[in-house]
């Protein structure tokens, strides 16, 4: 199956790696099947895509919030996830999405509304994060730009 979309142009989709969000994503709820994909073409290797089936105009940057902050660790009910499956030894994908303003420096990740992600029922979900701990706005180009620097002296 293939897809023609405006980021990455024609993509082949593995249907065994298509992410079901029952209820769609903030703001896309209409939007119910996802594929994550890293664009090989960027330099920034921390940031992925989540590339949506059902308008194949429309992706989302996305990161683990643990490159940005090695403490995330938000408390959620169990009940929240019930839509994605048995999560079994704790083995979920945790990514936020990310704001890319026309000044590269603002970028921000929203650490408040997680996506959560069962791999082996590839199911998803976005939680909201009931604490004043982690902001919808998390500054994170210094961070970014800290890892990039980190990288080059490392080659």
């Amino acid at each position: 199956m293939k897809l023609e979309t405006r980021l990455f142009g024609i993509i082949e989709i593995d249907v065994t790696k298509i992410i079901n969000f029952k209820n769609g994503i903030i703001g896309f709820e209409e939007l119910k099947q996802f594929m994550i994909i890293h664009n090989v073409e960027s330099e920034e290797t921390n940031i992925l895509w989540l590339q949506s089936l059902d308008n194949a105009e429309m992706a989302l940057p996305i990161i683990d919030p643990l490159i940005v902050r090695t403490d995330y660790n938000p408390v959620v009910e169990d009940e929240l996830f019930t839509n994605i499956g048995d999560v079994i030894n704790d083995e979920i994908l945790v990514f936020t999405t990310l704001t890319v303003p026309s000044d590269i420096s603002k970028i921000t990740t929203n650490l408040k509304a997680p996506l959560i992600i069962n791999p082996v029922t590839m199911k998803g979900c976005q939680i909201i994060v009931d604490n004043d701990d982690y902001l919808v706005k998390y500054p994170i180009y210094d961070i970014l730009k800290a890892g990039k620097e980190e990288n080059k002296e490392g080659e």
